[in-house]
């Protein structure tokens, strides 16, 4: 998939284009609004960023766990070349590490949400100035779909694509949302 993004001024206009393109065949999940407008955004019924992905704690924990993994192995490597490991055993070197590992990886964690997510970060001044960020994840047959439902509002202006969700994630969303609708 690919994420097209678009700045709008007016959250109306943007609940009027997520219900023609979820009308036109895109799924709630690959639409959402970005927006430092929290209220007006559910007011509107609009389809937000979850707060923990507007920050870059996924991939700050990632980095955060790849350090954890260099610091588990230097922990091991050291029980095993001190041999400290051959005279008290393995257990506590292996706890050791991996109280390394999650440690680093919940560091990564906090540095991570204090920074904006890198895919928006080059929208942060438009936000501040009251704008809004509307995110479409559109598979390559949809992108017809996506553009002749954007031609039909030229207050939205393109600003670029990123590499979007998995077309897997956006299935599993889908699948869980109507589970939800289903049961009673």
């Amino acid at each position: 998939m690919k994420r097209y993004f678009f700045l709008a001024d007016n959250l109306e206009k943007l609940e009027a284009i997520e219900h023609d393109l979820e009308h036109n065949g895109l799924s709630r999940p690959q639409v959402h609004v970005l927006s430092h407008d929290d209220s007006g955004v559910h007011q509107h019924h609009l389809n937000d960023i979850e707060a923990v992905l507007r920050k870059d704690v996924v991939q700050s924990m990632q980095r955060g766990a790849l350090f954890g993994f260099l610091g588990l192995a230097i922990v091991l490597g050291a029980a095993h070349f001190s041999g400290a490991a051959a005279a008290v055993g393995w257990v506590p070197f292996v706890f050791l590490g991996i109280v390394v590992l999650g440690f680093m990886t919940w560091e990564g964690g906090l540095f991570g949400i204090q920074e904006p997510h890198r895919d928006f970060k080059r929208f942060e001044q438009a936000l501040e100035s009251g704008r809004h960020l509307l995110i479409i994840d559109a598979t390559d047959k949809e992108q017809n779909l996506l553009n002749r439902v954007t031609a039909h509002y030229p207050e939205l202006e393109f600003s670029g694509t990123a590499e979007g969700a998995p077309g897997w994630f956006i299935n599993l969303q889908n699948k869980w949302r109507n589970f939800i609708e289903v049961m009673p």
